[in-house]
């Protein structure tokens, strides 16, 4: 806990275009939440490399990335905004932890499962201990609380898992972080499956909307939106394609699904398309214009940048040195 303020840890990867998913459910809640904690924000380009990646392409996402998290209204002078790769106590930490943490553990992993037989020629170490180093990003931080979906709660508890092991072996050197339980951010669904999340790495394009889409590009995605036969604005389970373009309207203008079902009522899909097409837009290209300002600032983003790593590197070297102490590495002749 920092200056009587609990402390938050999350973090995106590096790969991909982000979608209007990942700004509606993660981003958009951790700007409201950046003012109630001590929030580091982690660009995560050392989990995105268990996947092989174009050297330049990660780069310049990484910065990217960066300067979306400014952009959407994270301020880097209350929060700390930082490349995994700038701060070497994530792999100095996830090392020794990995000698805390069980195969059997690891093997039970579901995305470890699900992402090897996506990649099956390139099945990695890495992958397999992923998440001991997502264990190491949480806990360098001494984090309270993490933002979590329900696709990495099973990474929270092995978290929690190698803490309390290893605080049963030291004593108490790590907080236990907990699941952060604040307003759920919006589910977004595929437009062509809403069945399935919308994904970055949908092999459909039309399934998501891009942060990087233009106007033109997000009306025609909602226009070739799935819906059904049914032909009224329902928001209901049986009707998972209206339900889903509902649950955007809903999120991008602040109107409760009910309020959007008696705005449309009587007006066809057609129409409803092109109002939730709009209503993105009217988002993401403030959006994009903000991050294009910020961007262009190249001596400002190096500054956020190089101060982000500086401020993370402190205090994840303030547990880095204790957790050495620990086990038994002699200290460092400075």
């Amino acid at each position: 806990m920092l200056d009587g303020k609990k402390t938050l840890y999350s973090a995106m990867q590096s790969t991909g275009n982000l979608t209007l998913g990942n700004y509606l459910g993660a981003l958009k809640n951790w700007v409201k939440i950046s003012d109630e904690y001590n929030c580091f924000f982690c660009v995560a380009d050392m989990h995105s490399i268990t996947v092989r990646q174009d050297p330049a392409t990660l780069r310049k996402r990484a910065r990217n990335l960066i300067t979306l998290y400014i952009a959407a209204g994270i301020d880097p002078e209350k929060s700390c905004i930082y490349c995994q790769s700038h701060v070497s106590a994530h792999a100095e930490l996830a090392w020794i932890l990995n000698c805390y943490t069980y195969m059997g553990e690891l093997s039970r992993m579901t995305q470890f499962k699900d992402k090897s037989a996506k990649h099956a020629d390139n099945i990695n170490a890495g992958l397999f201990t992923y998440p001991v180093l997502m264990a190491a990003d949480i806990l360098l931080y001494q984090a309270d609380l993490v933002p979590v979906g329900i696709d990495q709660m099973q990474h929270l508890e092995i978290t929690r898992d190698i803490a309390q092991r290893f605080n049963s072996i030291y004593g108490d050197v790590f907080t236990i972080p907990e699941a952060y339980i604040g307003k759920v951010g919006a589910k977004i669904m595929s437009l062509q499956e809403p069945s399935k999340k919308m994904s970055k790495s949908d092999e459909n394009p039309n399934g998501s909307i891009y942060l990087v889409d233009d106007k033109d590009t997000i009306m025609r995605k909602c226009k070739r939106a799935v819906t059904d036969s049914v032909g009224e604005i329902r928001y209901s389970e049986e009707q998972p394609g209206v339900k889903n373009l509902i649950d955007i309207y809903s999120a991008c203008t602040g109107k409760t699904p009910d309020e959007v079902v008696k705005e449309f009522d009587g007006k066809g899909y057609g129409d409803f398309k092109m109002a939730v097409g709009e209503a993105v837009a009217s988002i993401l290209v403030p959006l994009q214009e903000e991050q294009a300002r910020i961007a262009a600032d190249k001596a400002y983003l190096d500054g956020v940048i190089k101060a982000g790593a500086e401020k993370a590197s402190y205090y994840a070297n303030k547990t880095l040195r204790k957790v050495q102490k620990k086990v038994g590495f002699s200290e460092r002749i400075r």
